[in-house]
């Protein structure tokens, strides 16, 4: 059984992405969350965690939560990741004291969120994938909606087209990968990239060059020829 690592959803935006070789940035998610403001200051934040404060591990798990759990999901193919995105807490929880300020705190979280990503990734390769992307009956449900030789025409070109884009993502290196969804999925800036991966800006750049040059290529053979 062949391992996928990239979800379609995940893979229908970067094909969306690349397609339109948009430079737009995505606006920073709100952090805003009601009667928790004060936590909006990384160092008060900071403190508030390493006291153990529950209403900051709350306000954490929050915010990050879904960030987390969007590169996890890209990286491992699967959504179910409730499991790795506790891993990611615990490590926080059980790191957060040594935390020393060196870095911003989402870069730190980052971090130690791509090394579980890492662990996993290395303890599943090569082994059956936990979740076929295409084994449900929501696809069946999904193409019975379409009524004409034209809507049908669509789907098909569609499904080749994350088929073949998906294929190529799986083929990436896993620091390839984390570069292309903590930027084009996640909006982080090169130098944020940089900081996580521990890697010049210049080297985020090209290497994403690179993939998204790869993943044009890719799109430029699936589609059919008018």
């Amino acid at each position: 059984m062949q391992q996928h690592f990239a979800p379609l959803l995940v893979v229908s935006k970067l094909v969306d992405i690349v397609h339109s070789d948009s430079n737009d940035k995505k606006n920073e998610r709100n952090a805003n969350i009601d009667g928790q403001i004060k936590y909006e200051d990384e160092e008060v934040l900071i403190k508030s965690l390493k006291r153990g404060d529950e209403e900051a591990y709350r306000y954490l798990y929050r915010v990050y939560g879904p960030k987390i759990g969007t590169l996890v999901k890209g990286y491992l193919g699967t959504d179910d990741v409730d499991d790795v995105i506790q891993e990611v807490f615990m490590r926080i929880y059980r790191s957060i004291k040594k935390f020393r300020g060196d870095s911003k705190l989402s870069t730190w979280i980052y971090r130690i969120s791509i090394n579980v990503c890492n662990n996993v990734y290395k303890k599943f390769k090569g082994k059956e994938v936990l979740v076929e992307l295409n084994d449900t009956n929501d696809d069946e449900d999904y193409r019975q909606q379409f009524s004409t030789d034209e809507d049908i025409e669509k789907e098909v070109t569609d499904e080749i087209l994350y088929d073949k884009v998906r294929g190529i993502i799986d083929k990436f290196n896993p620091e390839d990968r984390a570069i292309l969804f903590m930027k084009e999925i996640d909006g982080m800036t090169y130098e944020e990239i940089g900081k996580v991966l521990d890697k010049p800006e210049g080297t985020v750049k090209s290497r994403l060059h690179y993939i998204k040059d790869k993943l044009k290529k890719a799109i430029e053979e699936a589609l059919p020829n008018e």
